[in-house]
């Protein structure tokens, strides 16, 4: 008989609406019951809690810290409420846990430690905007943030186009939220003019922004997407 206890996989929102308002009810019934959780962020982690299930309390709460600074010879320790019959979540900072985050290493740990993994339904930046670009929902690709460098990112772009006709494949990623303007110009001049760009920002929050248009429209974009977290996926038919 199994006795681990199992591991919550929790989204959380893309924007500070009311949790529930993009949450089902899953979510707030599973935080109930849960004390120990795998977090980003406490201070953040422990707002979202509360938002969540107010009455809930903040002392009873066991928080262990998963970011770019954790080392990797804890993450198996992360995991011992679960080997002692204790189930337990994890929470991103923002959507869905283990997409583009650091929770696909935990998850990866439970599935060898025999945990039950649960992947609780919530936003996915992802396929959100993937949903409403219009582009191809059968074969795309997630590539994460692109160069910083200006040149490199130039060039990652020119290949991601060109593997975009070659498999007839939307490729999504993602860019500083501060450096999405810059971001959206030099996809307008580097692209093939005909290439189709989508940009989703603000994803189910009341100034959601979603427009797909080719590369030579964008050249006279109007939009400031400046500092709001935004999606980009291009595909040359």
């Amino acid at each position: 008989m199994n006795t681990k206890g199992k591991l919550y996989l929790i989204p959380t929102r893309l924007g500070d609406n009311p949790p529930l308002e993009v949450l089902p009810l899953s979510i707030k019934k599973t935080i109930e019951e849960l004390e120990d959780y795998i977090v980003e962020n406490e201070k953040t982690a422990r707002r979202f809690i509360k938002r969540v299930v107010p009455n809930k309390s903040q002392h009873d709460l066991k928080l262990k810290i998963l970011n770019k600074y954790t080392q990797e010879s804890e993450l198996q320790s992360f995991l011992n409420p679960c080997l002692q019959g204790i189930s337990m979540g994890i929470i991103s900072e923002a959507g869905c846990p283990a997409i583009a985050d650091p929770g696909a290493d935990i998850v990866s740990i439970a599935h060898d430690l025999d945990i039950k993994v649960v992947p609780l339904v919530g936003p996915s930046s992802i396929l959100l905007a993937l949903m409403s670009s219009g582009m191809n929902g059968q074969s795309f690709a997630f590539n994460g943030y692109l160069p910083i460098d200006k040149q490199e990112r130039k060039q990652e772009i020119k290949i991601l186009e060109r593997r975009s006709l070659e498999l007839n494949q939307a490729q999504l990623f993602i860019e500083t939220p501060y450096r999405n303007n810059q971001m959206l110009a030099d996809l307008s001049v580097t692209l093939h003019p005909s290439t189709k760009v989508c940009v989703a920002c603000d994803l189910t929050l009341p100034t959601e922004y979603i427009k797909t248009k080719t590369a030579k429209s964008w050249k006279s974009n109007t939009e400031d997407l400046h500092k709001r977290p935004a999606m980009f996926i291009v595909q040359r038919d």
